[in-house]
């Protein structure tokens, strides 16, 4: 077993999963599947520097990662009371999902939790309407993701 691995592949059907979010509601991958596309993002930590600013990049251009036709959805192994104190003070009003328990368990399905770390890696993927991964992108702990592949794949949806 790796210590983190690369991310499922284009192509892929991405896992279904049920999560938490900041407020404690329940959301479903397949509450959007044959509606719209579902951008997944993973974070590794609420209230760090690199995953604050990311998390405030879709904030201040919310209506690129929101419309009609895409859903984000961010997933963080940090708990759901956490990732509510880390929205309110950051008015984050987009899904803040917790994964923390099993802990990491949609990030293992998604190849991109840190066993060494004990959080998710920045996976970023484009789930298609039919639930088929469009389009992906991981990055390291320390690394900020580059969101600019997502507009070009979003062209192309």
């Amino acid at each position: 077993m790796t210590d983190a691995g690369s991310g499922l592949e284009v192509g892929q059907h991405a896992p279904g999963f049920t999560l938490r979010d900041q407020n404690g509601a329940d959301v479903s991958l397949s509450d959007h599947l044959g509606k719209r596309h579902v951008l997944l993002v993973f974070f590794p930590w609420a209230f760090s520097g690199i995953c604050t600013g990311e998390l405030t990049e879709i904030r201040d251009d919310l209506g690129r990662f929101v419309t009609e036709d895409v859903q984000v959805l961010t997933i963080s192994c940090d708990a759901m009371f956490s990732l509510r104190a880390y929205a309110d003070r950051d008015g984050y009003f987009f899904p803040l999902l917790s994964d923390s328990w099993p802990h990491g368990e949609v990030a293992k399905a998604y190849d991109v939790f840190d066993d060494k770390a004990g959080v998710a890696r920045r996976g970023t993927f484009l789930v298609g309407r039919d639930g088929v991964i469009r389009w992906s992108l991981v990055a390291g702990l320390g690394e900020r993701r580059d969101f600019s592949g997502y507009d070009a794949a979003m062209s192309h949806a």
